[in-house]
């Protein structure tokens, strides 16, 4: 197994009706990418669908991905495009969980979001992942 030192919470920066196989069409179609973006990904019914395993590296965060487990709530822009926290109380009960769940694996690992990392200039996952989850630190 691979050294996990982040977990990392993201937005799909879709609205949060979109659907995991057209997110990962698009990863393989427009961005030519091999694996997914995100380990897991949390649809709005809080359903958590494992979309690699994490023994394989995700291209969440550029960089960096070698030691990072990626997970993305589906959504996180509002109906202009804008960045906005659209989380639905079933997607953050299930982020939680399964934060708490892979915490529990990975003890060492920091819990932050997408932009908490150095030169990322995006506002994924649209809340300050870093905060709410320090209690998981």
């Amino acid at each position: 197994m691979r050294t996990i030192n982040y977990i990392v919470v993201h937005c799909t920066a879709t609205q949060p009706d979109a659907k995991i196989e057209s997110i990962k069409k698009y990863w393989r179609d427009n961005l030519k990418w091999k694996n997914p973006g995100y380990h897991f990904m949390i649809k709005a019914d809080g359903v958590v669908v494992n979309t690699l395993p994490i023994e394989q590296i995700s291209n969440g965060v550029a960089g960096w991905n070698s030691q990072i487990i990626n997970i993305s709530y589906i959504g996180g822009i509002d109906k202009n495009n804008n960045p906005k926290d659209t989380r639905t109380p079933d997607q953050k009960a299930s982020i939680l969980k399964l934060l708490r769940e892979l915490k529990s694996k990975f003890p060492k690992a920091k819990v932050q979001g997408h932009r908490d990392f150095p030169n990322v200039h995006k506002a994924c996952p649209s809340f300050d992942a870093k905060k709410e989850y320090s209690g998981l630190q």
